[in-house]
């Protein structure tokens, strides 16, 4: 599940030629604003997506394309569908640093001033390499948040006061999670963790936890490459001395390597606990996700 993995060169080619036939679609290039309809929202991924969604309330349309929990992201093609759909949106969020690379394509393939993009590992000065889930920083999710709003406020002035009491509607409903974040690093601060992929990592910085997991086997597994032998030594000994108080493991991605490890964990009585990269289940809100996450991680610590 490489960062950034291309897809194959004839796909790629196909899927751009098909974006380039649907640019007679898009919004015309000489206003970047909307008037007298929703405004057009594609969200590469289901967790910025449901942001969006809440954000911009009635005054938005969001169609967000990587939804499936059973699959992962980071191997997902995208298809003729997908670029139809950016070729006719008026704002695209992409997660970036090279997590979604195919969006980006499909944005270039049709590019027009009159599409707001907004590149969220840009907006945080992360690039391509870098740990791309965002969404478990609450800290960058804020960020995020304030700039959503602040886009749709640009791209429709008409609604500009609604835009800002939704952000707050919003923000009012965040108050769970950031609660739970901020109880769970009250009691179990330092702790030490094991990960098997960088997915946690993040969040794991936010609870004030430990993740004491080689971080080339962290890596290598979050890029779809075999771990070093040493690091998969040295991740079993972890385990089997019972140096961390739990396991956390990405249920999007599951190789030999981690149900071993899960199993190992198991075994030895160290709590597991499974968290996604997309929402689980589809319809949920991305806090209503989270809380239910944080809600399982602090039972296990606990």
């Amino acid at each position: 599940m490489s960062r950034g993995r291309s897809l194959p060169r004839a796909r790629a080619a196909a899927l751009v030629a098909a974006a380039l036939l649907l640019a007679g679609c898009a919004a015309p290039a000489a206003d970047a604003s909307v008037s007298g309809r929703q405004i057009r929202v594609v969200a590469a991924e289901n967790v910025w997506g449901s942001i969006a969604a809440q954000l911009g309330g009635e005054h938005v349309s969001v169609t967000s394309i990587v939804t499936d929990p059973g699959a992962d992201p980071h191997e997902y093609s995208s298809t003729t569908a997908d670029a139809r759909a950016v070729a006719t949106a008026d704002y695209v969020i992409l997660d970036g640093a090279g997590y979604d690379s195919w969006g980006q394509r499909l944005v270039d393939a049709n590019a027009t001033v009159s599409r707001t993009v907004l590149d969220i590992g840009a907006l945080l000065g992360r690039k391509s390499g870098d740990n791309p889930h965002f969404w478990y920083s609450p800290d960058f999710v804020a960020r995020v948040v304030d700039r959503i709003s602040a886009d749709y406020r640009r791209i429709d002035p008409a609604h500009g006061p609604a835009f800002s009491t939704l952000h707050g509607t919003f923000l009012a409903t965040l108050h769970p999670y950031r609660d739970a974040v901020a109880r769970i690093a009250q009691r179990f601060r330092d702790g030490k963790v094991a990960a098997t992929e960088d997915v946690f990592v993040y969040l794991a910085a936010a609870l004030r936890l430990d993740v004491i997991t080689p971080p080339e086997f962290m890596q290598a597994v979050a890029e779809g490459n075999e771990p070093p032998a040493r690091s998969v030594v040295e991740f079993h000994e972890q385990l089997q001395h019972r140096d961390v108080v739990l396991l956390v493991y990405n249920t999007q991605t599951v190789t030999a390597v981690t149900t071993n490890l899960v199993a190992l964990a198991l075994r030895t009585g160290i709590p597991v606990v499974g968290i996604s990269e997309s929402l689980q289940p589809p319809t949920a809100t991305f806090q209503s996700w989270q809380v239910a996450q944080l809600t399982r991680l602090e039972r296990a610590l606990g």
